[in-house]
């Protein structure tokens, strides 16, 4: 019969055991310990320990272990990138667009309560980005750092200037403020694709983006 490891990681001390046979002034000695190989006769003492096995399997079973715990203390970081990546794929409350003449499409989720945006300065803001039909294919919550960007000097597309720093009837944003924005081509990337690597292009021709703003604060480097 198989012994278990756990039988074999307990077993009982040796204990001794003397023969009480007819020449009492030279007894026999042998072992009794728990093994799968029988025991051999007392007038035939052997010592037999099957060590390699019962090495190997504590060696398993610590490995495993050592693999389990690895594991668990890696959970809380693959749980904070789910939360980032979630964070990124799932829209602000939906609110009703408003058209400046220039096709800019713009509504307030959250009016800030800060300043304004300053023309020509550094700011950070947090930001997902989507196609019209809704997929997201850039966003800062997934690098899990806010964008820092220089605002009304067309550093950046038209329709992000004049989404955050305002103008032509579109106020201006208000750090602290989250604002959605519908971003037509002329204020895009136009007829041009965009994003592109190696013949891959991020974003497509004459593409209306949709963003998601959320005004985090002016940028601390800028010069005074």
């Amino acid at each position: 019969m198989a012994t278990s490891a756990l039988a074999i990681a307990t077993a009982k001390p040796l204990t001794h055991r003397f023969s009480n046979s007819k020449h009492t002034s030279s007894p026999s000695f042998s072992c009794s310990c728990s093994s799968s190989t029988p025991l051999p006769p007392p007038n035939e003492p052997k010592f037999s320990f099957n060590s390699k096995p019962v090495a190997k399997q504590c060696v398993f079973n610590v490995g495993v272990g050592l693999l389990a715990a690895s594991l668990l203390a890696c959970s809380p970081l693959e749980a904070d990138a789910t939360r980032i990546e979630y964070f990124a794929t799932v829209g602000e409350p939906q609110c009703e667009l408003n058209y400046a003449k220039s096709g800019l499409g713009y509504c307030d989720v959250i009016v800030g309560s800060g300043v304004e945006a300053p023309r020509g300065e550094l700011v950070n803001i947090h930001y997902t980005a989507r196609f019209a039909d809704g997929i997201v294919f850039d966003s800062s919550y997934k690098r899990a750092r806010p964008l820092t960007m220089r605002i009304g000097l067309g550093k950046v597309i038209k329709g992000l200037d004049q989404g955050i720093l305002g103008g032509e009837g579109v106020p201006s944003m208000l750090v602290g403020g989250k604002r959605r924005l519908q971003i037509p081509p002329n204020l895009a990337y136009g007829p041009e694709p965009a994003g592109c690597f190696s013949g891959d292009c991020n974003i497509p021709a004459n593409a209306t983006l949709l963003y998601d703003i959320n005004f985090v604060g002016i940028y601390s480097g800028n010069a005074k």
